[in-house]
């Protein structure tokens, strides 16, 4: 496979390490330099990468292009491009419907969308994929996990389920910040929450054939502590605010 990155930002970085450590199948992998530190340390670490000359060299070098700019400029930085009819573009890029993607390249080429995480750089997490395609699945589950989208609305939908990990970790340091208000250093207070919220990540990856409605019941006594704080949650409107957020990115993701 010759493979292409146009925008040589943090999750390309994440998919060329990942590609690296899980493929041995990738003959040319060349990344823009539109980010000098990211190329030249993916060009550093990985024989097989080349930085190219722009990113018409990154097209004309290889067979499946990788775009991943920001939206904002993606109209700019796509349709100065020429690509052959036989290449097939898989977009990193938020909200950029197909129709857009395919009026801006100008060429009968295969688009796919797709959205991978940070944590594909350890072989972690699922990337969702639309339309289906089977060798973009296959690159994916490489990866992790990939999952491929039966229509846009479940493709959004995955989209919109992405945005939670700022809420992760925004419940993580709201947590560490009330521990420490009642005495605990915060550092003690984030290596106590590291190993416990990792304890359930593993937990929850173990046991996929159950719900996570059981779940909370297996990790909550009845009557108990953890039983309390969701319900508490939940009564003073946790739950509520995280429905309202989901739909409210959901309409955004929508109307792009």
């Amino acid at each position: 496979m010759r493979l292409g990155f146009i925008g040589s930002g943090a999750i390309t970085e994440a998919v060329v390490t990942g590609l690296m450590k899980s493929r041995s199948d990738v003959e040319t992998l060349v990344v823009s330099p539109r980010s000098s530190s990211v190329a030249a340390r993916l060009d550093e670490m990985f024989p097989i990468v080349r930085v190219g000359k722009d990113n018409q060299d990154v097209v004309d070098s290889t067979d499946i292009v990788f775009l991943a700019v920001r939206p904002q400029i993606a109209e700019e930085v796509i349709g100065e491009l020429r690509f052959r009819d036989d290449q097939h573009v898989v977009s990193f890029i938020a909200a950029i419907q197909i129709e857009a993607l395919a009026r801006w390249i100008d060429a009968p080429v295969t688009i796919t969308r797709a959205i991978p995480l940070p944590f594909v750089a350890d072989l972690q997490g699922a990337t969702a994929i639309y339309p289906p395609h089977d060798q973009i699945a296959d690159l994916f589950s490489s990866l992790g996990t990939a999952v491929q989208a039966k229509d846009l609305k479940q493709y959004d939908l995955f989209g919109a389920a992405s945005a939670l990990m700022g809420t992760y970790f925004g419940l993580l340091e709201t947590s560490a910040r009330w521990l420490e208000a009642e005495g605990m250093s915060y550092d003690q207070a984030s290596t106590y929450l590291r190993q416990l919220f990792g304890g359930l990540s593993h937990a929850t990856g173990a046991a996929e054939a159950r719900s996570f409605e059981a779940m909370a019941s297996d990790f909550s006594t009845k009557g108990g502590l953890n039983e309390q704080v969701l319900t508490e949650f939940t009564e003073n409107g946790g739950t509520q605010a995280l429905t309202l957020a989901l739909g409210s990115v959901l309409k955004r993701i929508e109307q792009r």
